[in-house]
């Protein structure tokens, strides 16, 4: 069989960056009465294009699949709604925006950013591909569309008057099978001065900080600065300036104007960056190859764990129902052999079950209610505020369990029940 296409410049796809086996599909949570039917696998196995070094799955779903009916609801994290707040204001700041402007984010989930700018007096439009998703936006006086974002529907947005001064795609690019298409059809949206500003994790903090379970198949792709920099250049866009961000275990947040935009000169810190990704080995194809003996060595190391952990006839519960955790959980077998159940802020997850596993979806009061010894915490880009918000496990001598970058068990002291804290809620 020959080998497959980059999805970016078309060159063959030889060398493995990670192969995690088969897995379900991350977001397929499962209803009471899935549990008795088959549940589809699929190959999730990443690649590395030596042309580009755009990392890449050369096994995908169609979009309509994966995104017709979404579970993930951004604004059930604390954390995500501050840092969207936050953006928001600077972005109305330092732009200028005001009742004259417009703002379309793709990818628009349930309006968790745009309610800050609308708040600012700033129009907004939504394209949100769920339909559920956009409802919910919608229910709360959001403008949201409901439809997949190209090069297509950004030119009948542009005939209805709808093109943008900035258009946000927070952890897009990553998700659309023909990136190219989407980046074609952002330079169309976009208003002659405007800026595209992206938000995406960054390859090099996935491969520092061994996040691994950030693979499965709604990201296509995985993303440097080196890979979006190119894509964004063959499409007529120049990436001008970027911040580095601590979202998702590292992010980087990109700014593009229209490559003939000269009042937005590039950055020093642009070139800066591309040198420190080259230095780091992202041009080599050794340093993508030698990624999947380390992610073999920490699933070993969790299992061991876990292993011991219920030799000793402890209990353990997990935290959240991310798509992360769901490819860790698979990749390494673990199911309710090890994990009681889980639970999550989202009423959306509630009552159902975890993909692949059948792990059982609780609400966070069943921590308080069954006192687990271990609470094993799946979104561990949120450990901070999650831990925060559990103390109340320390009444009974609970610890953590953090599986990534490396597993590691956290033991806050006993303290008095009087001085703990109140009902813990969930999070993604």
């Amino acid at each position: 069989m020959s080998a497959p296409g980059c999805r970016h410049c078309g060159s063959p796809l030889t060398v493995s960056f990670a192969d995690l086996g088969v897995t379900p599909l991350a977001n397929s949570y499962l209803r009471e009465e899935d549990l008795c039917r088959m549940e589809p696998f699929y190959p999730l196995h990443g690649y590395v294009c030596e042309s580009c070094w755009l990392v890449q799955l050369i096994h995908t779903v169609s979009p309509e699949e994966l995104f017709g009916t979404y579970a993930y609801f951004s604004s059930y994290s604390d954390t995500w709604l501050g840092h969207a707040e936050r953006y928001a204001d600077d972005m109305v700041s330092k732009m200028g925006l005001s009742g004259s402007s417009l703002v379309v984010e793709i990818g628009s989930n349930d309006g968790y950013l745009l309610q800050y700018f609308l708040r600012g007096g700033v129009p907004v439009l939504g394209i949100e591909p769920a339909a559920n998703v956009a409802a919910s936006a919608r229910s709360r006086g959001i403008p949201t569309v409901s439809r997949f974002f190209g090069s297509e529907s950004a030119a009948a947005l542009v005939e209805e008057g709808k093109a943008a001064d900035l258009i946000v795609a927070n952890n897009v690019l990553a998700h659309v099978p023909d990136i190219n298409d989407l980046v074609r059809g952002l330079k169309l949206l976009l208003r002659t001065g405007g800026v595209i500003s992206v938000e995406f994790p960054h390859l090099l903090r996935l491969m520092e900080g061994n996040q691994f379970d950030t693979i499965y198949h709604e990201h296509f792709c995985y993303l440097s600065l080196i890979a979006v920099e190119r894509v964004f250049r063959n499409q007529g866009l120049a990436v001008f300036d970027l911040e580095e961000l601590p979202t998702h275990g590292g992010s980087l947040r990109v700014f593009a104007a229209r490559a003939e935009d000269t009042a937005r000169p590039i950055s020093p810190r642009v070139q800066d960056f591309l040198g420190r990704e080259i230095a780091a080995g992202l041009t080599r194809s050794e340093t993508y190859s030698n990624f999947a003996d380390r992610i073999r060595r920490t699933k070993r190391r969790l299992l061991g764990m876990l292993v011991a952990i219920k030799n000793e006839g402890k209990s353990i519960a997990g935290y959240g129902a991310p798509a992360k955790g769901n490819t860790l959980l698979n990749c390494c077998g673990i199911g309710t052999d090890f994990l009681d159940y889980t639970v999550d802020r989202s009423p959306h997850k509630q009552g159902r079950y975890l993909p692949g596993t059948r792990i059982p979806i609780h609400h966070p009061d069943r921590i308080l209610a069954t006192k687990p010894d271990y609470v094993l915490i799946l979104p561990w880009n949120l450990r901070d505020e999650i831990m925060e918000r559990m103390d109340s496990i320390r009444q009974w001598g609970g610890k953590f369990i953090i599986p990534i970058p490396e597993p590691e068990i956290l033991q806050g002291p006993v303290i008095p029940e009087s001085t703990a804290g109140g009902p813990i809620g969930g999070d993604r």
